[in-house]
């Protein structure tokens, strides 16, 4: 059995395996001397674990879109970075009204639900307009055909909103319920994190249940496996593929308003790195697998935030936080090396749509 390996390796895997080990080197060195030096305390540690948390939330949240469009229709939905944009910079100027009337202030936990219940219904009809303009007449032409048009809505989408909301950055409005920091368990944590990582985990677990337990739910998963058998059951693909798009675009709609409550401001831009960052998240966990995007956005997050310090400050490298985004990429190559499938496989029918 190991002279098979062995005569299936080639030179490709050999230099992939040699570039995972030069990584895990690295990291392993890295990391030793970071935490033998003493230069950060435990609390610091505990500020960076808990801020990589609330951002990956926000990355699984995002990533889940992706990876329910990918399950059922097998593409890549680029312009889903500017569906996670559109929702809450619409959003904003109803924030901003109610932050002027005094209501936001007066009532801000049922501001705060307004706000998320705009984003969601805007994202969300975006996503159902690109759906039903850009992809539906497209379902049947070759793969690159919808790749190359979702990249095209993209740029559509983003210079519309730049043309409607004008090319400056909006600062959220600031909620006095929102500032401070709580204690959870001894750990500092700031009231913004706190909510952004219940929020995300509430409609990711609600995700989950609707996904495996309703009707619905059950319908996606047989679309996802052969859209034609499905159909041949009874099911309405079309209505399910609607549905898909409506659920990840409410949901990138509800991302969208954590990530302004995390960074406070909003602007035509702010989709691109998030976008691409969950879709790392969604081939990290495993594209096409619900829970893998999760996962993988929690970690993608974690990583992000405490690699930097953990591995980079202990080889002498100055301001490592500035090659935060390189850390990300460079942990997706790491995976994807000794796990090409990602983290917890890849969930696809044997026969490819």
């Amino acid at each position: 059995m190991l002279k098979t390996s062995l005569a299936r390796l080639t030179a490709t895997d050999v230099v992939m395996f040699a570039v995972g080990l030069a990584l895990s080197g690295i990291i392993v060195t890295g990391s030793v001397a970071t935490l033998s030096s003493g230069k950060y305390t435990l609390a610091q540690w505990q500020d960076l674990f808990i801020f990589g948390l609330a951002q990956g939330s926000i990355y699984a949240l995002i990533a889940l879109g992706y990876t329910l469009v990918y399950g059922v229709l097998r593409m890549i939905n680029f312009a889903h970075s500017e569906v996670f944009m559109s929702g809450p910079y619409t959003a904003y100027f109803f924030a901003r009204w109610m932050f002027n009337t005094g209501f936001l202030q007066a009532q801000p936990v049922a501001g705060l639900l307004i706000v998320s219940a705009i984003s969601m219904f805007t994202s969300m009809a975006i996503a159902l307009t690109v759906e039903r303009i850009a992809y539906r007449p497209l379902r049947n032409a070759p793969r690159l055909v919808p790749l190359i048009t979702a990249i095209g809505a993209s740029f559509f989408l983003q210079y519309t909103f730049r043309g409607l909301y004008g090319s400056g950055i909006d600062r959220y409005p600031e909620l006095a319920i929102l500032k401070g920091s709580i204690s959870v368990m001894g750990v500092r944590v700031l009231v913004t994190q706190a909510l952004v990582i219940v929020a995300a985990a509430l409609f990711m677990a609600g995700l989950y249940a609707f996904v495996m337990l309703s009707k619905t739910g059950k319908a996606m998963r047989a679309v996802s496996e052969d859209k034609q058998t499905a159909q041949l059951m009874g099911i309405d693909v079309d209505r399910i593929i609607t549905t898909t798009f409506a659920l990840g675009g409410a949901l990138a709609g509800a991302a969208g308003v954590l990530y302004a409550l995390i960074f406070g401001q909003v602007q035509f831009y702010m989709g691109f790195v998030p976008g691409i960052k969950a879709f790392t998240a969604a081939v990290l966990g495993g594209i096409g697998n619900v829970p893998g995007a999760m996962v993988g956005g929690l970690f993608l997050g974690v990583f992000e935030s405490v690699g930097p310090s953990l591995f980079l400050d202990g080889l002498g490298i100055p301001a490592p936080n500035q090659l935060k985004d390189a850390i990300a990429f460079t942990m997706l190559v790491f995976v994807l090396i000794f796990r090409p499938s990602g983290i917890l496989g890849e969930r696809l029918a044997t026969k490819k749509a």
